[in-house]
């Protein structure tokens, strides 16, 4: 028997007219002071539309349209910003109705960093920089794989975290935390089928959960009670087995311990 379904459409924006989270300030932004980087990012301008620049916690940001992605980040290797340190996405489509794609760039010659960013809608693409550098590859991969974004002339887009025939993004912020039906039964479906759900049981998803009140996966030590007996908080002497059974030998004296001279 199938669970009902409940949408999950909105649980994003329902999460931000609720007291539930903490909605930190945002970090100040100050003028690019650096003049190396200064003179990157006008170069950059003078090629095509930065949107904005800016200087956030002694590191320079740029921002610029998703159809010139590509070509800046190009200019940008050009110049000597050799590195794709990271690349990733967040998920704003509650806040800003996009996603913001970011590349991390490091320029070893001149010992700068300098933060990439763009961003697209939701059913949007954008052109892959995997031919730029090789690393981007599985990067994009995983934003697609996370986040449903697509990436124009990727040379194999396909999953690289989640199976083949996962459905959902899981990074979204629209995705559950425990997953959803299909992540609960992933497994039991896949082996048995979903017609035995009823016999198998829904899967576990946290297996590293400790339960304090489980008293049949865990002993509690020192507030032991039966197999499966409600918890107590009455402390339990705990008694090693060996001592309750004749001495088979003595303990080991550190103080006689000797170093041998040579292997025997």
């Amino acid at each position: 028997m199938f669970r009902p379904y409940t949408p999950k459409d909105n649980v994003q924006k329902r999460s931000y007219h609720t007291d539930r989270f903490y909605v930190p300030k945002e970090i100040e932004k100050t003028e690019i002071s650096d003049e190396i980087v200064s003179a990157d990012v006008k170069a950059l301008s003078k090629r095509l539309l930065v949107v904005e620049s800016y200087f956030m916690r002694n590191e320079a940001v740029s921002i610029v349209k998703a159809a010139d992605n590509k070509k800046a980040l190009a200019f940008l290797k050009s110049v000597g910003y050799t590195e794709l340190m990271e690349m990733s996405a967040i998920d704003f489509l509650a806040a800003r109705g996009e996603f913001e794609i970011f590349y991390e760039l490091l320029s070893v010659s001149k010992n700068r960093r300098l933060r990439l960013k763009t961003a697209i809608k939701e059913r949007e693409c954008i052109e892959s920089v995997a031919d730029l550098w090789r690393s981007a590859n599985w990067s994009e991969r995983e934003c697609y794989d996370m986040f449903g974004i697509v990436f124009n002339n990727h040379p194999r887009l396909k999953r690289i975290l989640m199976p083949d025939d996962w459905v959902g993004f899981p990074l979204r912020k629209t995705y559950p935390l425990q997953g959803d039906e299909f992540a609960r039964w992933y497994e039991v479906d896949k082996i048995y089928g979903q017609e035995n759900r009823n016999l198998v049981g829904e899967e576990n998803r946290d297996a590293g959960r400790i339960d304090r009140n489980d008293t049949k996966n865990y002993a509690r030590l020192g507030y032991e009670v039966p197999f499966g007996f409600p918890p107590s908080d009455e402390a339990t002497p705990i008694v090693y087995l060996e001592r309750r059974l004749p001495i088979l030998h003595s303990d080991f004296d550190p103080r006689k311990q000797k170093v041998l001279d040579k292997r025997k």
